[in-house]
């Protein structure tokens, strides 16, 4: 089990998601019953950092004025056509409350309705899965987590998410903004079942450390790709804000200055900032695009072990798949953080 402890069309820095989405909304009006495609009600990625409010507040679950400009539809792809929020590669299986449905499979709810964090999982999931296709995996690349991902909504009753091997779930937490409300708690999540999914070794303190900062890692690239916002390293700004006291509002950052083994503490979400500090440096040399397949390809059947010997390997991978001008500028991320 992995906690989150509290303390399309691709190209780099744009996705042209959300302008297809648009579009299509609009040229297509209600989805026929029995199609794959929908409409959603989404944040992107979340109210903070969407509208630049450090002010915003949980307030209870209230749908108040200040938040109006923060939804936003988006088109919802791989639907299976039952009029629930199941697809290829997400569903919602158990919620509190009524599952979101729709025979025509609109699904326009506000975050003082519970369905509203099922459409943010589906949405989020769904997106992150078509991002990792885009980049060859399940094509030309080994898959990664290519299945529908099974989700709970509300079903933890504290203020924590966890994935968790145990039938393959995302679970997601309540309390203060409840977790599915920010995409980058849902994105965090997902990266440790891409963790699951390529045979990634949980055997040592490092390993989970390098799972969480890669969680972190994660929700900033896709939330970065699909919405951008003027602060891409702060994660989850809106879940955060019922817990952190200063201002911008962050459960962690990817772009600390934590070095390597000196600033180990033993806390997996604390030195995993040493590992997503390198992979965001490694995203902001290369592109998001190379960054993402090698930091994926690397992934596969870690045993366990260190930081350091995960960075070996995603230097070798950078070099196989991309050549030295790559490989060198990977190394020179990893070295900055003490991990060669």
């Amino acid at each position: 089990m992995i906690s989150l402890q509290r303390s399309g069309c691709w190209l780099a820095g744009v996705s042209l998601a959300v302008v297809a989405s648009s579009l299509l909304i609009s040229a297509a009006g209600k989805p026929p019953a029995g199609s794959s495609l929908g409409v959603g009600t989404v944040f992107l990625p979340n109210p903070v950092a969407d509208l630049g409010d450090e002010t915003l507040t949980d307030q209870k679950d209230a749908d108040y004025a200040a938040l109006a400009a923060a939804y936003h539809d988006v088109l919802l792809t791989n639907l299976d056509g039952s009029g629930f929020l199941v697809g290829d590669w997400a569903q919602v299986v158990s919620e509190t409350g009524n599952p979101a449905y729709s025979p025509s499979n609109e699904f326009r709810y506000h975050r003082d309705d519970d369905r509203f964090e099922q459409v943010m999982a589906y949405y989020w999931i769904t997106e992150a899965q078509k991002y990792i296709q885009s980049l060859g995996f399940g094509m030309s690349r080994r898959p990664v987590n290519m299945k529908s991902q099974h989700v709970r909504i509300n079903q933890w009753g504290l203020d924590n998410s966890f994935a968790t091997t145990h039938k393959d779930e995302l679970r997601f937490g309540k309390g203060g903004v409840d977790d599915a409300e920010d995409a980058e708690v849902i994105l965090h999540e997902y990266g440790h079942a891409i963790h699951f999914s390529q045979g990634f070794v949980f055997g040592s303190e490092e390993a989970g450390a390098i799972s969480e900062g890669f969680g972190d890692y994660w929700a900033v690239t896709v939330s970065t790709l699909v919405a951008p916002t003027p602060d891409p390293a702060c994660v989850a700004d809106w879940d955060s804000v019922s817990y952190t006291a200063s201002v911008p509002h962050c459960l962690r950052r990817v772009d600390t200055n934590l070095h390597y083994p000196e600033d180990l503490n033993g806390e997996v979400h604390h030195d995993g900032q040493i590992w997503s500090r390198a992979l965001w440096d490694i995203r902001r040399a290369v592109g998001n695009i190379k960054a993402d397949t090698l930091i994926l390809e690397a992934q596969f059947g870690f045993p366990g072990t260190t930081m350091r010997d995960l960075a070996v390997t995603t230097v070798a991978v950078a070099n196989t798949l991309y050549g030295r001008g790559v490989a060198t500028q990977v190394r020179a991320a990893l070295v900055n953080r003490g991990l060669l």
